[in-house]
């Protein structure tokens, strides 16, 4: 393949998914820089090692690389990599109101408590652990299956459905404690 063929294919399969690349380094990272840095040396591996790429969608394969670029970088400052929490309580059950919330009419009230909501949950995500906030972001925003998950975080299935469970709890016992003032 010519360096030009090679250019063109990488833009057309890799690039749509910069902002999911960066999103989820921003979440992993918590960090802006950091993130930037992230998914730029992630897209720098990707275009290295472009020839190992198969199949129609790249977003998992970018989304791995993205992980373990992260990963590389916590490493090599030493930084700890923090296990899941085991929480019991059902994010469900904290999340119960927002089905109400979505049957009210648009209106500016309803704009401004949707943002807000938005804020508590994203600054409770931001407070889990790394192998929290990885398989959230990766079902629930990147609305991956779990099969591609899996393949990203190179777990069994079983592994990342109870991953998921646990983040779901993880994350309903912090929006508990931020929403008590905790």
């Amino acid at each position: 393949m010519t360096d030009k063929v090679r250019a063109q294919r990488f833009a057309a399969l890799a690039l749509p998914h910069l902002d999911a690349a960066y999103g989820f380094a921003r979440r992993l990272t918590r960090d802006d820089s950091e993130a930037q840095d992230v998914t730029q040396e992630a897209f720098l591996r990707a275009w290295r090692y472009f020839e190992t790429f198969r199949g129609p969608d790249a977003r998992p394969w970018l989304l791995s690389i993205v992980r373990n670029t992260f990963m590389s970088h916590r490493q090599a400052r030493g930084a700890p990599m923090a296990d899941l929490d085991h929480a019991d309580a059902a994010l469900d059950v904290v999340l119960a109101g927002t089905e109400a919330l979505a049957a009210i009419p648009a209106t500016p009230e309803k704009t401004l408590l949707e943002a807000d909501a938005r804020r508590s949950v994203m600054a409770a995500l931001d407070a889990l652990p790394q192998a929290a906030r990885e398989v959230l972001v990766l079902r629930e925003i990147e609305d991956l299956s779990y099969k591609r998950i899996a393949t990203i975080l190179d777990v069994p299935i079983g592994t990342v459905m109870s991953r998921l469970a646990r983040a779901r709890a993880a994350l309903a016992a912090e929006i508990r404690r931020q929403s008590d003032g905790g």
